[in-house]
């Protein structure tokens, strides 16, 4: 159901990336400048002003759309701040016109019976959460090599380990044995998407450990949105932050020395924050550069809603994949739909639906163009096309059909885009090194394609409903693309453009469509 990915073309990746912008085409999903008809549909619809909250894990996402967005004359607020929670409470309250979300209605206070408000579930972009740390070696050096195994990272993240020198951390950073400092364990404060995400993450990673720590702190079983700090905190020492902007930033600063955060891959590279290399369930270690994360998006499954079960991505056994990997949401209105149950009404205001399907247009296409770049992966050419179909969930219209003549995201040419791949793993060049390690390799150039399948079946993993949910689902086989070339209109362009970017190794790439 999710992406999957065939062959490398990391030479092309940055090629293609710069020739894309040059292209143009008829519909509203390319690139360059929209047509009319895309932006608006007058002069009173093109003001029509739009407004989202919520997740922070998108957030740097969607400063990269809106900020397109108002080139374009399409006038969109977001302000992620405040979580994917209150995000969700706040368009429920009918004070914002989308939500950004990585938590599921279900998983909130009240539940489903809350939600008065319809919606439907769109993906906009893969991203990851990155394990941040400030550390010093005895030898006072700044360090750049932590490797961090899963169970090692829930044990720090819920206090079972307290400091640096923990026979735990020096075995899998090769003997090498960090200073016997206390651990300085950073978490945003209130409820937030991120934080649900990542102890998702923590409980599959060791659930012998979380269970304990559950228990220690009497709380309920169910999925953590929130970290408890009084009266009884989640570990002995503890730095809250209200944001995710905020926790990236600490962490990198001088008084951030000896502190792990959680946060998503975007803010450590924006705040060029070290991030742990994570050992995956076949003994590789990667940081969350987004061929990573488009490989281990491969085993998630997405539920007949679209939302995102990923019990299969923290267990994933291929060899490149990131395990703390995760798509994000946009929640918006849709009428009454035979395959949405939550659908219950378009928007009233049209002029706020025109604005809001043109911004979901820019999302699917143009919007996945530099997401590697700055922390997060593109989607698959199948999620691009649900965005589409959620437009025509909300709006009443027939869906676009998506296909690299019509649609600049990269995926669709076998490509992550720019950025895409991890730099070479430090401890290639230490002595000693960690057994095993096979760290990222490449020029950081761009990275595999990626594609999905909307193929139906039963979901084979998941925890209850508390902690992420289950239930029917489609599975996230591994699919490919089997590209026939664009409509004749395009072929022009895109033969001078191969000519130019794409070797013959990349035009032979075949991917085939998941039933």
């Amino acid at each position: 159901m999710l992406i999957a990915s065939s062959g490398r073309h990391r030479a092309a990746n940055a090629g293609l990336a710069v020739a894309l912008p040059m292209m143009t085409c008829a519909f509203g999903w390319g690139v360059g400048p929209p047509p009319a008809q895309a932006t608006a549909s007058s002069s009173a619809t093109a003001a029509s002003l739009v407004n989202g909250s919520g997740s922070s894990y998108v957030a740097l996402a969607m400063e990269e759309w809106t900020t397109t967005a108002k080139v374009r004359g399409i006038k969109v607020n977001y302000n992620g701040n405040l979580g994917s929670p209150a995000g969700v409470g706040q368009y429920r309250q009918k004070q914002v016109d989308f939500a950004g979300t990585e938590a599921e209605v279900k998983s909130l206070t009240g539940g489903d019976a809350s939600m008065t408000r319809g919606y439907q579930y769109v993906p906009d972009v893969a991203g990851a959460v990155a394990v941040m740390y400030n550390l010093k070696d005895a030898a006072g050096r700044r360090v750049n090599w932590l490797h961090l195994d899963q169970r090692t990272i829930s044990r720090i993240f819920t206090g079972d380990i307290t400091h640096w020198s923990d026979p735990a951390i020096t075995a899998t950073n090769g003997g090498k044995r960090l200073p016997n400092e206390p651990i300085k364990v950073v978490y945003r404060t209130g409820q937030s998407g991120t934080t649900a995400l990542f102890y998702d993450f923590v409980r599959e990673a060791a659930r012998d450990v979380y269970e304990r720590w559950r228990r220690r702190l009497n709380l309920a079983d169910h999925r953590i949105v929130e970290l408890p700090a009084a009266p009884r905190p989640f570990a002995p020492n503890i730095i809250g932050k209200t944001t995710s902007d905020a926790m990236a930033a600490y962490v990198g600063s001088n008084n951030g020395l000896w502190s792990i955060g959680y946060d998503e891959f975007g803010y450590a590279k924006k705040h060029d924050v070290q991030v742990a290399h994570v050992k995956n369930g076949a003994g590789k270690w990667w940081q969350p550069y987004a061929e990573h994360i488009a490989e281990a998006l491969k085993d998630a499954t997405l539920r007949p809603d679209l939302s995102q079960e990923l019990s299969g991505v923290y267990r994933s056994r291929r060899p490149k994949a990131y395990p703390i990997s995760a798509y994000s949401y946009m929640m918006v209105q849709c009428g009454a739909s035979g395959d949405r149950a939550t659908c219950r009404g378009r928007y009233g205001d049209k002029g706020v639906e025109t604005s809001l399907a043109n911004f979901m247009r820019l999302v699917a296409c143009d919007g996945q163009v530099k997401m590697s770049r700055i922390g997060y992966s593109p989607l698959p050419p199948n999620l691009s096309q649900e965005i589409a179909k959620a437009v025509g969930r909300m709006t009443g219209r027939t869906p676009e059909r998506l296909t690299r003549s019509n649609c600049a995201n990269p995926t669709f040419y076998g490509s992550l885009g720019e950025g895409a791949t991890s730099p070479p793993d430090p401890f290639a060049s230490l002595p000693g090194g960690v057994a095993g390690t096979t760290g990222g390799q490449g020029d950081g150039s761009g990275g595999p394609g990626a594609t999905a399948s909307a193929g139906t079946g039963s979901n084979a993993g998941g925890a209850g409903a508390g902690t992420g949910g289950s239930g029917a689902g489609r599975g996230a086989k591994p699919v490919g693309f089997n590209g026939s070339m664009p409509g004749a209109g395009a072929l022009p362009v895109l033969a001078l453009l191969a000519t130019i970017v794409i070797p013959p190794s990349v035009m032979a790439v075949r991917r085939r469509l998941g039933g």
